[in-house]
């Protein structure tokens, strides 16, 4: 079993996942110009792109948390999301890692945000990426295969057998 950890959340990757952290000058050695996904999970036939934001971590500063909702609601931490997925991929294409369809996944600990909240999000993201090319046609060559944004709850619910727990609330 594979344990990706980022601060307070840990996924556990199902059997045959195999997963790193990304987002570290070790890992792409391009920080300086480059921004990254938390981490890259790849499956036989699939892989994902993961980014975390946690304003629920309870060592988070509550202003910071509120902040950062009030931001992700109103749309201007989109480019971020969108820069990262962006980022990360041309990395991995260059590397001639980017050979099975990706989605992107981003995970909000925010148990305040709605479906509907969540729904307007990917909507957003799915725009700022494209999913599609120009007029809504088909890329030739595409380079996303979806996204999401989801909060903890969502995320168990889609993703079962990829589950995200909160690391100070685990059980001894």
């Amino acid at each position: 079993m594979t344990l990706l950890a980022e601060r307070d959340l840990q996924i556990t990757l199902p059997l045959g996942a195999t997963g790193r952290k990304f987002d570290e000058e070790s890992s792409h050695a391009l920080t300086h110009c480059m921004k990254a996904v938390d981490f890259i999970v790849e499956f036989d036939n699939k892989i994902f792109y993961i980014e975390l934001k946690d304003p629920e971590d309870p060592t988070a500063d509550p202003g910071r948390s509120v902040d950062f909702l009030e931001r992700l609601k109103s749309g201007k931490i989109d480019t971020d999301l969108k820069t990262k997925y962006r980022d990360s991929w041309l990395y991995e294409y260059a590397q001639g890692r980017a050979n099975k369809p990706i989605h992107y996944l981003v995970l909000i600990s925010a148990s305040s945000l709605s479906e509907a909240e969540l729904l307007a999000r990917t909507d957003a993201l799915k725009r700022q990426i494209p999913l599609t090319g120009p007029r809504g046609r088909s890329w030739s060559r595409p380079f996303i295969a979806g996204c999401a944004v989801m909060n903890l709850a969502t995320w168990n619910r889609h993703l079962a057998t990829m589950p995200v727990e909160r690391i100070s609330l685990r059980r001894p």
